[in-house]
């Protein structure tokens, strides 16, 4: 019971709430704010609707719409430069993951002046962020109530920031945002959110009881309501309902941590550019099922949650029953469910093995069981 749970002070979930973004903003005392986001969320018109919302109370803003996915470093360090030089004294994120991640380091640097390259590790954000809020608008990474931002390098090597500097003011939830997304992104996003979930219920280093309880509602959420959204994408309270979910799953994760599944993911994001949500769907099955002699009682216990209408007669049948539900979601999304059909060779695995067990090992200390690189190496190749 002895824990450390950090949490986003506010919280606002309403469709249609992105007309708040100026009030919300103003509250906080920011009168210049810049809104970082990307192409495809400028030309969908979101990026002019909150604009429009900032300026319906006086704040002023510009728009850094450069984010890729994967955040470069030289692109957050523009991003940062796009603020000094406006003289912003708030940020706002719009859009996915990659443009959350990027507002969270710019509130930061731009405030402090500290280069992005010294924040990368833990805790080693220096003093305080200027007003952040986060604005989703996929139902998936949770990174709009996390501390963490996941940049990369030069030598195209994932490197992640973590500090609660990190952790907005405010993370407003907005179905609207996420109702024009195509199906293989909803399917993409919703199930890294259910892995989050899966990961933080089953943590073997900072599970809490809090984070539990959020990891439990989140697959609930996410369950009953990705098939809803699959079949009848306009349908608002079935979207809303999963972008509670992820964000519930991110306050869950970044308490308890991720697992194995997110350190075998990381490659394939680096090396062969699969979406984040993607990768964690792709090598989900073989490390949940590696994981099963060791975390059977907790995905049995799980799977009773993510399909309440089922009855298992044994512990064992549910917790497959987990797996199999997880990889048959991936194999209907629409989604490729084959490392072959991403790029990877199996000449790829070795090296891929070994940067996962060497350079990703702060998750691999989290999984439920043990990983040897010749592990890793069994588990891409299942998927191949």
């Amino acid at each position: 019971m002895n824990f450390n749970f950090l949490s986003t002070p506010r919280i606002v979930c309403q469709a249609g709430g992105l007309v708040q973004l100026g009030n919300l903003m103003g509250e906080l005392g920011v009168k210049r704010a810049l809104l970082i986001t990307d192409p495809g969320i400028v030309r969908c018109g979101f990026a002019a609707e909150a604009l429009s919302a900032l300026a319906a109370s006086g704040i002023a803003a510009e728009v850094f719409d450069k984010v890729e996915a994967d955040p470069p470093i030289t692109v957050v360090e523009a991003a940062v430069a796009a603020a000094r030089a406006m003289r912003a004294d708030g940020v706002v994120g719009l859009g996915g993951g990659s443009s959350l991640d990027t507002a969270k380091v710019v509130a930061a640097a731009a405030a402090t002046g500290q280069p992005v390259e010294d924040m990368i590790g833990v805790d080693r954000v220096s003093g305080r962020r200027m007003p952040l809020i986060q604005v989703p608008t996929t139902a998936g990474t949770g990174s709009e109530v996390t501390w963490v931002s996941v940049l990369t390098s030069a030598s195209h090597e994932k490197k992640a920031v973590y500090a609660p500097q990190l952790l907005p003011d405010v993370a407003l939830l907005d179905a609207n945002l996420t109702l024009g997304m195509p199906r293989h992104i909803t399917a993409a996003t919703a199930l890294d959110a259910m892995v989050h979930a899966i990961e933080a219920a089953t943590s073997r280093t900072r599970k809490n009881p809090i984070s539990d309880g959020l990891a439990d509602k989140a697959l609930v959420l996410l369950g009953q309501n990705l098939p809803r959204v699959l079949e009848s994408p306009s349908d608002l309270d079935a979207r809303q309902a999963m972008l509670l979910g992820a964000t519930l799953a991110g306050m869950a994760f970044i308490n308890a941590s991720v697992g194995a599944i997110h350190a075998l993911s990381y490659p394939l994001g680096t090396g062969f550019h699969v979406p984040h949500g993607h990768a964690n769907a792709l090598v989900a099955g073989p490390v949940l099922r590696f994981n099963l002699p060791i975390a059977e009682a907790e995905y049995a216990r799980l799977a009773a949650l993510l399909m309440p209408d089922r009855t298992f007669a044994t512990t064992a049948a549910a917790a497959l029953a987990l797996i199999e539900e997880m990889e048959r979601m991936l194999k209907t999304s629409g989604l490729k469910s084959r490392l072959s059909e991403v790029g990877v060779t199996d000449e790829s695995i070795p090296g891929m093995a070994d940067e996962v067990v060497t350079g990703i090992a702060r998750l691999l200390a989290n999984n439920p069981r043990d990983m040897t690189v010749a592990d890793v190496a069994a588990l891409y190749r299942e998927v191949l």
